[in-house]
Parts: structure tokens; C-alpha cells; sequence
């Protein structure tokens, strides 16, 4: 079947339309036959994309497919938003993504919400940018209205991904020399802040940007920092550089007052290439084994905790206590 679409060019980066697939001789009896075989997938009325392709999509990718899908069945240019804007732009979100779209819709009386579209009565982004051919808020926008509209732990989480990418950016140029556009740092989030003037959610954004930290290489170090926060434990120190028979190492947390060491692990570590570098799970897993018992003599204590204890607040505040993490001092 992929050939034959292929030979009618109904392929829209992934996306097949079905308007497409009945110029290609397809009946709509055809395609509900080959939706029902699992060949195509259905992403929403009047879009579809290949059956293996949907299956292996992450839900990120779900949604983006569903994002894409809805603009280009707008009869107007839409400037997606919010979640729609995130999935864009590459943001991580911590929870299931929506299951709508959502744009900016300035000149509306009040937002909307439709079976499949959510517009939001916002001042409108005069810096908007085009990804794979839709039209989105800019990245400070967006991380900006996420965090005015979202919970502390996903504004957070958008704004450590953001200053961790930008601080890796300036690493990058300050090595080859070539600059590009000016680093979005708090401040710059902070004064976009002033330029939306939210109606609400202005103190929870500002909460959200002022705790940021670019140091939190991935979702789940953000994570645990929040409930460190929320849960009233002590905020650590992050990357603290440790130097072992000349060796540099890094750890994710240090409670430098209790000679404490903590790391977060994630499963998607031991699948990413960068990490793997072309060894086994089982190599991986050695490697880190053996530089906690490099480290561990330097310290008092050494802590690792996943994913799924990270997210179950109840379960983290009763391990944090078992493994003697301090308590934040009364504010």
C-alpha cells in the first residue's frame, strides 16, 4: 500500500489526507477497511497516517501528528498555543498531553473550547514561528503561557528544558564562534511575562521562572527538584563536580551539609545513543555501578531513585525520609 500512495504523492510528512487518498482511487469503503486491518490510522476527520506509524509513535508525536492535522484543516491560518505550541517546539511535558488543540485567539469576546479546538483570549504573539508548516507562538511565548496556565511542576519543567538547551547553545558557540539569536534567559521569560499580562496565573509563572534551574538536564531531574520543593525537603545543590584520581565527575544533586549524593534514573537513559554509545544495557548499568563506588568514599551517603517514585508524592516524601534527606529550614 505504501507504494501506491507513494506513487500519487499523498504524503504530507506522514499525514495523508483524505482527500488525497480518493484522488488516488481510494473509496471510502477502501479506507475504512484499511483502517480496520490497522494499515492507516485515523488521526482525526479527515487525516490520517500510515497504521505502523501511529503505532509506534510516542504520545508526543501523537499529538503533534494531531496538531499538524488540525491546521491544515483550518479555513484560517491558525497561531497555535499552549500545548500545541510545546509539542512544536520539542517541550517536555510531565502528564498526558491534551486532547485538543490550542491557538490564540485575540480578537475573540472570551476563549472557546470545541470538540477538537481550544482558543484562548490572549494578547497575540508578534513574534509568531513556522514549524514543519505551522504557524506557533514563539518558544518564550509559549514556555511563558505554560507557565500562567499549567501546574508549577510543568511550568518548571518547560523552563529548566529551555535554559538547559539555551546554556548548551552559548557552549556550543562560544567553541565554534558563530552566534546566533540573543539567549532566552529568566529575565527575558520574566519580561515576556510583563508583555502578556495575564488575567490570572501571573504569581504562579513568576514562581515557576524563579525556581527554574538550566542545570536540570532532563524532565525527571525537574521533576525531582519539584517535589523536593513541594514536599518540603531541602533544595540541593545541582551538578556539583567532583574530582576522583584526576577523574571529573558530576552528580545530579548534593546536600553539601549532610555530604549527601543523589541521582535520578531514567529509564530512557539506557536507550539513548548519546548514552549507550554503542554498548549493552548491561555495560551501561557496570559503568554507573562502578562510579557510585568511586564517589561513595567521598561522601556520607548516596541515593538513586527512579521515575515512578519521583511521581507518587506520598511514596517520595516516605523515601526521602528514610534516606535522612534534610528538611528545608522554615521560611
Amino acid at each position: 500500500m505504501t507504494e501506491i500512495l507513494d506513487s500519487y504523492g499523498v504524503f504530507r510528512n506522514g499525514l495523508i489526507s483524505a482527500e488525497a487518498l480518493r484522488a488516488s482511487g481510494m473509496t471510502t469503503y477502501t479506507v475504512h477497511r484499511l483502517t480496520l486491518r490497522g494499515e492507516l490510522a485515523r488521526v482525526r476527520r479527515g487525516w490520517y497516517v500510515l497504521g505502523k506509524h501511529w503505532t509506534d509513535a510516542r504520545p508526543d508525536e501523537r499529538y503533534r501528528l494531531c496538531v499538524r492535522a488540525t491546521a491544515a484543516e483550518a479555513t484560517t491560518e491558525l497561531v497555535l498555543s499552549h500545548h500545541s505550541a510545546a509539542v512544536m517546539h520539542g517541550l517536555p511535558l510531565i502528564g498526558p498531553w491534551p486532547a485538543t488543540v490550542h491557538a490564540l485567539c485575540p480578537d475573540a469576546a472570551g476563549g472557546s473550547s470545541h470538540r477538537l479546538l481550544t482558543s484562548h483570549r490572549n494578547r497575540g504573539d508578534l513574534n509568531p514561528v513556522t514549524i514543519a508548516g505551522v504557524t506557533v507562538t514563539s518558544l518564550t511565548r509559549t514556555v511563558v503561557d505554560m507557565a500562567v496556565g499549567s501546574s508549577f511542576l510543568i511550568g518548571v519543567t518547560m523552563v529548566d528544558h529551555v535554559l538547559h538547551q539555551e546554556a548548551v547553545r552559548r557552549q556550543r558557540e562560544k567553541r565554534t564562534g558563530l552566534h546566533g539569536s540573543p539567549p532566552i534567559t529568566k529575565d527575558v521569560l520574566l519580561t515576556e511575562l510583563d508583555a502578556v499580562q495575564p488575567r490570572v496565573g501571573r504569581r504562579a509563572a513568576e514562581r515557576a521562572i524563579t525556581f527554574a534551574n538550566g542545570l536540570s538536564a532532563n524532565a525527571g531531574e525537574s521533576l525531582s527538584r519539584v517535589r523536593f520543593e513541594e514536599l518540603g525537603f531541602e533544595v540541593p545543590e545541582l551538578q556539583v563536580r567532583f574530582v576522583v584520581q584526576g577523574r571529573t565527575y558530576f552528580v545530579d544533586y548534593f546536600w553539601r551539609g549532610v555530604r549527601k549524593i543523589g541521582e535520578f534514573d531514567g529509564a530512557l537513559k539506557y536507550s539513548r545513543g548519546e548514552v549507550m554509545a554503542g554498548r549493552d544495557v548491561v555495560g551501561v548499568v557496570m559503568a554507573e555501578k562502578n562510579r557510585e563506588n568511586i564517589l561513595r568514599p567521598k561522601v556520607i551517603s548516596f541515593t538513586r531513585w527512579g521515575w515512578d517514585l519521583a511521581y507518587d508524592a506520598r511514596a517520595f516524601a516516605q523515601f526521602l525520609t528514610e534516606q535522612n534527606v534534610p528538611r528545608a529550614r522554615r521560611r
